[in-house]
């Protein structure tokens, strides 16, 4: 399986004011997919500018033909499996069967407080994760659901006529622990992550390579508690977190180097941000174009 080039493009410009033209030139590059995040806020961008995924999403389905596109990632801190099936839909339907829905537990930012609840503990994040993504997969696959969990409900939830990938748009599982890690193996066709967290501001490179095999290794084992063949899973990479940070993206040679290691973990896809000046992705825009074009070529 190639290794496949991904953008994520932060949704922190007005449309016609600099976001469209990014994903239009995303496809023009030949991106495989095209993501953004799913935050109300994030970060250091919170005092500016900031746009809602789906909307985006939607526009970004109507000015580009072939690029993939996706959330990294949804979770259940301000979302509702009921509400969010349907937006689903209808972005698989405008899109033409093109979404992904990157999906994780979520973590204590912003968004974990901003309806006015306290944050959830880690296992409370955990427990609420496991009944959102079950629930969603059945609100994707049947015609009407209802359920009564601890955390969510559902009565005569209907989404006809469900989405136009059959049996249901890909998830993509954004997962480093056990219990996510199951949830990555039941239900993913994909996972994702980004590196141990615990690496980034005092590992090395080496180190995170390492903790990434790691990770592989327990997927898989994930995998084979259910009969599964972890190679059926695409393993999706998210860049800018681990501690490499972005001197990957400071050349192509840099780059192909930096791919080339993660592909032998198992890694097939890798996703780059879109560069942002005077943030933390503010790399040179012809360096990351270069790569955009010219690395895959060079890669396994």
């Amino acid at each position: 399986m190639s290794l496949r080039l991904s953008t994520v493009i932060l949704p922190y410009r007005r449309w016609h004011e600099g976001s469209r033209a990014s994903w239009e030139r995303a496809e023009e590059l030949g991106f495989h997919a095209g993501y953004t995040y799913d935050h109300l806020s994030w970060r250091s961008f919170r005092d500016g500018p900031w746009f809602g995924a789906v909307p985006t999403l939607t526009a970004a389905a109507c000015v580009t033909e072939r690029m993939r596109l996706g959330t990294l990632v949804t979770s259940p801190n301000f979302r509702h499996p009921v509400t969010l099936a349907k937006e689903l839909i209808s972005l698989d339907d405008i899109s033409r069967g093109r979404i992904t829905l990157g999906i994780g537990a979520g973590g204590t930012g912003f968004d974990a407080t901003v309806l006015g609840q306290e944050p959830w503990t880690p296992r409370e994040r955990a427990d609420r994760f496991a009944e959102f993504i079950g629930m969603l997969d059945r609100l994707l696959t049947e015609d009407s659901v209802s359920y009564e969990g601890d955390h969510y409900a559902a009565h005569e939830a209907r989404n006809i006529p469900g989405c136009v990938q059959q049996p249901r748009l890909p998830f993509a599982v954004a997962a480093t622990g056990p219990r996510g890690m199951r949830l990555a193996a039941r239900y993913g066709q994909a996972w994702v992550t980004t590196g141990d967290p615990k690496l980034y501001e005092h590992g090395t490179p080496e180190q995170s390579v390492q903790a990434l095999r790691r990770q592989t290794e327990r997927l898989a084992d994930a995998c084979a508690e259910i009969g599964r063949d972890a190679a059926a899973l695409e393993k999706i990479l998210l860049t800018g977190f681990t501690p490499d940070r972005n001197r990957p993206l400071e050349s192509l040679d840099a780059f192909v180097d930096f791919a080339g290691r993660h592909a032998e973990l198992g890694f097939t896809e890798i996703v780059l941000h879109w560069p942002i000046p005077d943030s933390d992705f503010a790399v040179d825009q012809k360096v990351f174009e270069r790569i955009a074009t010219e690395a895959a070529a060079q890669l396994p």
